[in-house]
């Protein structure tokens, strides 16, 4: 009985076996086995865009014998048994905005079935130059905003490791002097005490200027200003300073640390230190930020006070990360600092309450962590603007750019030149002899 059994089974997978042959539909052999067409078209026109063959060669004359250069490359490029079709196009757009494709030329070494697959690239010819034209900041409100550059020679940083205030200047200048209209670099502290006394630099307004301090966690004190008020008051220059931000509508900036955590004059404090070796500089301590907040929540108390709060106003929330805006911004403007940095400064949000400030959700560089504000824009009710960057050293300038053109959100003019046929579409069909 069992044999019979083993019998029915044999019979069994035979029939099995018999009908899915006869249904089963199977590749032909130079599919099964052969080479995927398609992705070895694709990979050839991008390496030979990549080396400038087809972007030296598409758009000249169809005589011309790079034409030949280009069918040699071709092949070396392809197996043996692999044929092409190199078909170029171009591109034209009417009014409506509806583009045609027109065969410019044509080349192959011989023809083939209908069994082909085929990739295309664009190509931009080698002629073109791109340019980009940034909005002028304040462009589009009718506004001629002045970009200030404290560039002090008499003036030391703090919390600026490896750079000095005059090199930071020259940086920010290269990249936000295309963005302002007028930039001023503030060469020394007299100067700066000229502009604080509302003297024009440059024949320039002096309203809506956008000011940034390169010393770091100090910031330049003008003679007149440090004769003016005793060692332990210098907080009432902060003070000062902020009325001015509010006063002319400015925005400060300070782009790294602890910020008005000192004051610095090489002449006027020649003897003093700031308690850690850097002579040219005198501690105010929190009391600086405590008072500038102050001055611009409160501008028309003149004379200032004589005593500011002494409590910090800043944490360490560590490891802070891009916002949306910020990763979206640096695409689009071309400025890329690492979107993860570390905060040891960022700002307490009460602040945001107590001095009548506010921060837009495109403000914010990045994302808040807890109670802790690492890079944004505070702008106050009545006028004037705080950006912060409260992370460690060393400082990254570009992120201190990045927050200024989130906030004032310049567009930028692309625009291409050269020739008038810019682009080509090249397509290329493989297919294969031999293989069945």
């Amino acid at each position: 009985m069992r044999t019979v059994e083993v019998l029915f089974v044999i019979v069994i997978l035979l029939g099995a076996l018999i009908i899915t042959t006869q249904f089963a539909v199977l590749p032909p052999p130079n599919q099964a086995f052969g080479t995927n067409l398609r992705e070895l078209s694709q990979s050839t026109l991008e390496t030979l865009d990549a080396q400038g063959a087809l972007s030296e060669t598409i758009f000249k004359d169809n005589s011309d014998p790079d034409w030949g250069d280009l069918q040699k490359a071709i092949s070396a490029s392809l197996p043996p048994n692999v044929v092409y079709n190199l078909s170029i196009y171009n591109l034209s757009t009417d009014s409506q905005g509806v583009i045609t494709y027109q065969l410019a030329n044509s080349i192959s070494d011989a023809a083939f079935g209908a069994d082909s697959d085929a990739s295309s690239i664009m190509v931009t010819s080698s002629d073109v130059t791109f340019t980009q034209d940034p909005q002028k900041v304040g462009e589009s409100t009718g506004k001629n905003i002045t970009l200030y550059i404290l560039n002090c020679s008499d003036a030391k940083g703090w919390w600026i490791t490896g750079y000095s205030p005059q090199t930071l200047a020259l940086d920010l200048y290269n990249l936000l002097s295309p963005y302002f209209s007028t930039t001023i670099l503030i060469n020394s502290t007299d100067q700066f005490g000229d502009l604080l006394d509302g003297t024009s630099l440059a024949g320039e307004t002096l309203d809506y200027g956008v000011l940034i301090n390169t010393c770091g966690e100090a910031i330049p004190i003008p003679s007149d200003y440090a004769n003016l008020y005793s060692a332990d008051s210098y907080a009432q220059y902060c003070y000062v300073l902020g009325q001015k931000v509010n006063l002319y509508n400015w925005t400060y900036v300070s782009i790294v640390g602890y910020p008005l955590y000192y004051v610095t004059n090489t002449v006027k404090f020649s003897g003093s230190d700031n308690t850690w070796g850097i002579y040219g500089m005198v501690r105010v301590g929190p009391s600086g930020l405590n008072a500038f907040l102050e001055g611009l929540d409160n501008e028309y108390q003149n004379p200032p006070p004589t005593s500011f709060s002494d409590s910090g106003i800043t944490g360490t929330p560590g490891v802070v990360h891009f916002t949306s805006h910020a990763y979206n911004s640096s695409n689009y403007y071309g400025i890329y600092p690492s979107p993860y940095q570390t905060s040891t400064r960022a700002l307490k949000d009460s602040i945001l309450s107590t001095y009548h400030l506010n921060v837009q959700s495109t403000d914010y560089v990045f994302e808040p962590v807890g109670q802790w504000i690492a890079g944004a824009t505070f702008t106050h009710q009545r006028g004037g603007a705080f950006t912060a960057i409260g992370l460690t050293r060393i400082p990254d300038i570009r992120i201190t750019c990045l927050a200024l053109l989130m906030h004032f959100n310049p567009k930028i003019f692309r625009s291409e030149f050269g020739t008038s046929d810019t682009s080509r579409l090249v397509t290329l069909q493989l297919g294969q002899q031999g293989g069945t």
